[in-house]
């Protein structure tokens, strides 16, 4: 079977991930991140709604990594986000993180915002 290269076509895939940091687009970022297309920015969290309210008209779709475990984002983070006529997609986040890069290699207009998997940052990672 010939294996073909996913084509990103100059967005950020998110390469890997692992307790406390995600790789997106080779660079290692520590903490909740909001993924958009070219864009990266680290993410306060379900408070923090002014970097998703920028993508408004940018994107069509918003997948919400909850972090290890599928679970429903707070109630007046799903109510402020249908408000900007956004449906946000909650899942785990490495769920979010490979439903986020096919729809990339797609085409589409995604975002993802990812609270990061519990744990201690690798070693290499701290400081």
């Amino acid at each position: 079977m010939q294996m073909t290269e996913a084509s990103f076509s100059g967005a950020l895939p998110i390469d890997g991930y692992g307790p406390g940091f995600f790789r997106i687009g080779g660079e290692v970022r520590r903490g909740a991140q909001l993924v958009y297309g070219a864009g990266v920015a680290d993410w306060g969290g379900f408070e923090d709604l002014d970097p998703i309210r920028a993508l408004v008209g940018k994107i069509d779709v918003l997948f919400v990594g909850m972090g290890a475990d599928i679970a429903f984002p707070p109630a007046a983070f799903t109510a402020a986000i249908e408000e900007l006529g956004l449906m946000p997609e909650p899942m785990s986040s490495p769920s979010a993180a490979r439903s986020y890069n096919v729809l990339l290699t797609e085409g589409r207009r995604v975002a993802v915002a990812l609270l990061p998997m519990p744990g201690d940052l690798p070693p290499e990672l701290q400081g």
